[in-house]
């Protein structure tokens, strides 16, 4: 939604202004839209230039009033609604600019294509573990670490790293371990990449969330951690918005996992036959190997202690916090097998 709430407030007429009135608007504002609003508050729709040339070739002049050319079915959309499905419907009605309204009908925002389709900036910290020895992947893995295994001619972790930046990431914090001074050689401070690149060092291996009890300092606000040989397209940015809104102390993304018994089922009670199921499938949520946490997830680690994220999870589900799930469904690859990092080396990605 734009942010900045003076520019579409500035795009609001009444009823009673005149075409002249929305052609000055739309020129001084210039985000090519103007909302038409009644008394009330209410949206009564929208007019874009198209409106205004059509109505002067149906004989209206300059001082007619702009409810003769008001487009009234005007699209809109409610507040909670996510930035991903607003940028779809843009495309899939070809429009530029999109109303928010609340239940009430009142207007409360506006989405431009400009804005919303670039990336927002996010202070939020991204935490990488890429400390693992990757030794399923060996010998891959024999002199090179696993985030740094080339696919698409740069490292797993260059993958991370730029795709998080695409959701305006820009501030990352690397937990490195084995052969973790080439990590540190190639990304430096992550000037090269535009960003701000930091590292945990561990000394021993630590699990999927211990190496955050290494953190010199407690972040302000809450931070995404993902495993550094997970290749996915996923929206880190969306992610983040879930948590916030859903106020938990830490969010798993979750895939949907399928997978079908390769023989008929027959259902019984006691030696009674009651039924029969042809492989049947059967559905669980697996864990993406991606999370956000809030800083209070911090509290129940320990200083060089291993620990996986499960575990950290149940410690924060024994002490009654807030744990959620995202389903997820963009493409993922797990990179811990040889057979995952041919599929990656095929694809230059995620499958």
């Amino acid at each position: 939604m734009n942010t900045d709430e003076k520019i579409w407030r500035r795009a609001l007429l009444p009823t009673t202004a005149t075409i002249q009135d929305a052609i000055r608007n739309l020129d001084q504002v210039a985000i090519k839209i103007v909302l038409v609003v009644a008394e009330s508050g209410e949206l009564e729709g929208t007019i874009s230039d198209g409106d205004i040339r059509r109505g002067l070739l149906r004989g209206l002049d300059l001082n007619s009033r702009i409810t003769t050319v008001i487009h009234r079915n005007a699209f809109v959309v409610p507040p909670a609604m996510g930035r991903e499905t607003v940028m779809q419907l843009m495309v899939a009605n070809k429009i530029q600019q999109i109303p928010v309204v609340d239940e009430q009908h009142h207007v409360i925002g506006l989405h431009l294509w400009d804005e919303i389709n670039a990336p927002q900036a996010r202070p939020n910290l991204m935490v990488i573990m890429a400390g693992g020895k990757g030794t399923r992947l060996r010998p891959h893995t024999r002199n090179c670490p696993k985030p740094m295994l080339p696919v698409g001619g740069k490292p797993m972790l260059e993958h991370i790293i730029k795709r998080a930046m695409a959701d305006g990431f820009s501030h990352f914090l690397l937990a490195v371990h084995y052969l973790g001074h080439m990590i540190e050689e190639h990304f430096g401070d992550g000037e090269r990449l535009n960003a701000r690149i930091e590292y945990l060092r561990e000394q021993s291996p630590l699990g999927t969330a211990g190496a955050l009890g290494l953190m010199p300092k407690k972040p302000e606000a809450p931070f995404v951690v993902t495993n550094g040989d997970v290749l996915t397209d996923i929206h880190y940015g969306e992610l983040l918005d879930f948590h916030i809104r859903q106020e938990a102390a830490a969010t798993m993304a979750v895939r949907v996992h399928e997978w079908q018994h390769p023989f008929g089922v027959v259902q019984t009670r006691g030696v009674d036959i009651i039924g029969f199921e042809e492989k049947p499938i059967a559905r669980s949520h697996i864990n993406a190997g991606v999370y956000v946490l809030a800083p209070e997830a911090l509290d129940v680690l320990g200083v060089n202690e291993p620990c996986d994220m499960p575990t950290l999870f149940e410690r924060l589900q024994a002490r009654e916090k807030r744990t959620v799930a995202y389903p997820m469904h963009e493409p993922w690859l797990d990179v811990g097998r040889p057979s995952d990092y041919e599929t990656a080396q095929r694809s230059g990605g995620v499958a």
